[in-house]
């Protein structure tokens, strides 16, 4: 995952202004605070420092070491970015600072991008005893990504420049304020099925049913009924009524629902609204490729780029990767993969899973006769007309950067897989990855990695075989040889501290890697030895890269012909059961969400989390048939697609309101108009209630828990893209383009 990344101080082309609705200003003049963290008691986040300048928390101040010799005033920095500014509102800094010679630095508040306007630009003469200042300007821009610096470069000799007690406060927006929640009346904004359910869930405070009308593209009302009323709805803080126009089955766009004066967003019907939505969500993986040319006659133009991570300059390539020190003394040629989302790492657990789901995709749709899932052609990619079908051939381009994560015969690990590759730092946005000047290593094999690798791989060779003896050869191979070494070594953690350039994805639970393994191994082999091996069970809290425990059950009503009768009876009851919590938990809400955490909070990539949970639904309903699941896995796409508290479609082209300035160094329009959007098809990370970024920390103070989403593109903790959440997508829309 993505993180932690900063604005750079260098030229950056235009952002869009977005969000800062205006408000009145309150009878008496309230000092909102802006700056997030200005008494360092949390550490140095979200401050950071230039290059140059290396900086530490000292005796509760933020203290860094200024360089001299450096040439402009900005080469050397200590700076917190995305700071929400209104246009005509005064700003007013207060902060205390010291330094170990008599100097001068400068206290800017500007616009952190081009075209930097500027609110003050004011220089602080300092001295080695510490004082307290106040600066204060107008600003000239309303901007969610404002920034306030320390400037300090130029200087005749180095010193030691101390900061605390930073505040900034100004606006009449209180943070948290000024969101924009569209229609109180929220509806599937892409489409609905002819035969499915079709219905809206309206924000009303009444707590009587209220009338409401399906009006066409012509303005006529085409059919009218009353709401039914839910009441509160606690995850989004909305009093919630239902409107259902399951019955009207004529198909046509432009429809909108209207209650009152309240209009929802367009949308359609249609016989088959998600043929296009599969397709778009199997397309996200191929311009996420790495180590391959992006081709415009595959992709489109705006997302054409030259390969990245081939070794071609500036990138140090990832042809020839050496370890983190002291984790090896070798190097391995780990070309290919996905990069994982918006950064340019790759990482073998979330990797994994999304192969995963793209290979079951396959085994659901062959098995069920879907041959639209399972053609050779289906998808714009290079591989199309070699005779195997592509979900098949983009499962494999990550599959093989799996392989080749493995530890080396002839290692103390071998056999074990490296859990990930990333840079030393994170990369700046945007960098496209053929632009990424930074060394990069592996780091230390995992279990965790090495059981994911292992399940893959497993379920690779076994639906390869009909079309790549070899390669299905090679793959049951490596599996086997991860799973002899994930028993010889079960306690190789990734811890939580690993974070810097890339994602931690720690755990340090493996029990679940261990049972899904063994579950695929067996699938493939028949080898009665791992059925020991096979115990974790699907529960309600679903599965995710880091919990597999239910992908255990998954695998083997999947594939019931190839288990135990007693396993696949007892697995099939689980699977039943755990859908029929999460029908409930759907049915139970105002919007049509499977996912309801125990404590009512959402976690980091939470729109995966309701997509996966409606994989488990689909599945109950393949082995049961009952209507009721299918309808559930449609509303949970109607949810994804804005039928939720934001009014917000989560997919990028799939709605009036569709997310689009998702967290990506290379899909990164909101910064540079010469970049693209995010693919149509995209699915945007969702509500997060921990608030783990500055621009959520800062815009979205007081959120309901459905509601902690912002579409900005430093927004990562809310709105990065993962491969692992379009797999998610891909899968469900599968299902339900399946005729």
């Amino acid at each position: 995952m993505s993180l932690r990344t900063r604005l750079c101080a260098v030229g950056l082309p235009a952002v869009l202004v977005v969000g800062l609705v205006a408000a009145e200003a309150p009878a008496e003049t309230t000092a909102y605070e802006r700056i997030l963290n200005g008494t360092f008691s949390s550490g140095k986040s979200p401050w950071w420092s230039s290059g140059s300048t290396p900086s530490r928390v000292v005796d509760g101040r933020l203290c860094a070491d200024v360089p001299a010799g450096t040439t402009n005033v900005w080469d050397s920095m200590i700076a917190q970015d995305n700071i929400p500014l209104e246009s005509g509102q005064t700003y007013t800094l207060s902060f205390t600072a010291s330094a170990t010679v008599d100097t001068g630095v400068r206290a800017v508040l500007q616009l952190g991008l081009p075209p930097r306007t500027t609110t003050f630009n004011k220089t602080i003469n300092l001295t080695s005893t510490p004082q307290t200042f106040t600066v204060s300007g107008l600003s000239k821009a309303s901007d969610l990504h404002g920034q306030l610096s320390f400037q300090q470069g130029g200087a005749a000799q180095p010193f030691t420049l101390c900061l605390d007690d930073i505040s900034l406060t100004g606006g009449v927006v209180p943070p948290g304020g000024g969101r924009d929640f569209g229609s109180p009346v929220r509806v599937n904004q892409y489409g609905y099925e002819t035969s499915g359910p079709k219905k809206a869930s309206v924000a009303d405070p009444s707590t009587e049913p209220v009338p409401w009308r399906l009006v066409d593209s012509s303005g006529a009302v085409v059919r009218q009924g009353r709401t039914k009323v839910v009441g509160d709805d606690p995850g989004s803080g909305d009093h919630v009524h239902i409107a259902d126009f399951s019955s009207y089955r004529k198909t046509g766009t432009g429809y909108s629902l209207v209650v009152g004066e309240r209009t929802s967003a367009p949308f359609d019907i249609a016989a088959n609204p998600y043929a296009a939505l599969r397709t778009d969500a199997l397309s996200y993986f191929y311009p996420a490729r790495s180590g391959i040319e992006i081709e415009a006659a595959h992709a489109g133009e705006a997302y054409a780029r030259p390969a990245g991570h081939l070794g071609v300059a500036p990138n140090k390539g990832d042809t020839d990767v050496p370890c983190q020190p002291g984790v090896c003394d070798y190097s391995l040629d780990v070309r290919g993969g996905w990069y994982d989302a918006g950064d340019h790492g790759k990482y073998v657990v979330n990797g994994a899973l999304a192969a995963w789901q793209l290979m079951d995709t396959y085994e659901r749709a062959r098995d069920r006769h879907d041959r639209a899932a399972v053609r050779d052609g289906l998808l714009n990619i290079p591989e199309h007309d070699n005779g195997v079908p592509d979900v098949l051939d983009e499962a494999r381009w990550e599959t093989e950067f799996l392989l080749r994560m493995q530890v080396p015969e002839g290692q103390p690990l071998a056999g074990m897989a490296h859990h990930k590759i990333h840079d030393a730092a994170w990369t700046a946005l945007p960098t496209l990855p053929h632009q990424d000047s930074q060394p990069r290593y592996l780091h230390a094999p995992s279990t965790a990695a090495t059981l994911n690798l292992a399940a893959a791989a497993a379920q690779s060779a076994r639906v390869w075989k009909p079309y790549d003896k070899a390669f299905a050869a090679r793959c049951l191979s490596a599996a086997r040889a991860a799973w002899k070494a994930a028993l010889a070594h079960p306690d190789r953690y990734a811890p939580d501290s690993d974070e810097i350039g890339g994602g931690a994805y720690d755990d340090t639970r493996v029990t679940d890697e261990f049972s899904w393994a063994a579950a695929e191994l067996y699938a493939t082999t028949g080898d009665r030895a791992y059925l020991r091996h096979i115990d974790a069970e699907l529960t309600r809290t679903g599965f995710s890269w880091r919990d597999t425990e239910g992908l255990t059950d998954l695998t083997i009503v999947r594939l019931p012909q190839r288990f135990p009768g007693r396993m696949v009876r007892e697995a099939r009851e689980r699977v039943i059961s755990v859908a029929d919590a999460f029908l409930r938990d759907q049915r139970s809400q105002g919007y049509p969400n499977p996912y309801l955490p125990a404590d009512g909070t959402y976690v980091w990539g939470s729109n995966s989390a309701s997509a996966n949970n409606a994989l488990v639904l689909a599945t109950a309903y393949d082995l049961t048939h009952r209507p009721a699941y299918r309808d559930a896995v449609l509303e949970t796409l109607d949810y994804l697609l804005g039928r939720n508290a934001l009014d917000q479609s989560f997919v990028t082209g799939y709605g009036e309101r569709a997310s689009h300035n998702q967290h990506s160094r290379w899909w990164a329009h909101q910064l540079n108009p010469a970049l693209p959007n995010p693919p149509a098809g995209s699915l945007a990370g969702g509500p997060n209630s921990a608030l783990q970024d500055p621009v959520a920390q800062q815009n979205l103070v007081g959120c309901k828990p459905a509601t902690c989403y912002i579409d900005d593109i430093f927004s990562y903790s809310t709105n990065e893209v993962a491969v692992n959440w379009n797999s998610a997508l891909a899968w469900v829309a599968t299902f339900a383009a399946a005729r």
